[in-house]
């Protein structure tokens, strides 16, 4: 998938990949409208790149049983151990407090 097109160039994209699965799976736009529990323009919005709200997207991509969708769309964030030593040399080290000698 390109996704170096723009916002509008990337919502006909996507909205023509769940026409495809839609096609794929045998069901209708209204048909599709009734499983997911959305309206029938929800789903025209949607394949045709118009925009929609994100929670018809994702009854929508459950409907259609691809919510594995939504990982590829919001990824777990971790972070590295590398980050974490970058971030832990910017903090300002404490003095060490030197034992004084006896006398």
């Amino acid at each position: 998938m390109d996704i170096s097109g723009t916002s509008a160039e990337l919502e006909e994209l996507l909205g023509s990949r769940l026409r495809e699965l839609r096609l794929l799976k045998n069901l209708d736009q209204q048909s599709l409208a009734n499983r997911a529990g959305i309206s029938l323009n929800a789903v025209k919005h949607l394949e045709s790149g118009k925009g929609a709200r994100v929670n018809s997207l994702i009854k929508l991509l459950r409907a259609l049983e691809r919510t594995d969708w939504l990982e590829a769309l919001a990824p777990a964030v971790s972070i590295s151990p590398m980050q974490m030593l970058k971030k832990g040399s910017r903090e300002p080290r404490r003095a060490r407090r030197r034992a004084r000698p006896h006398v």
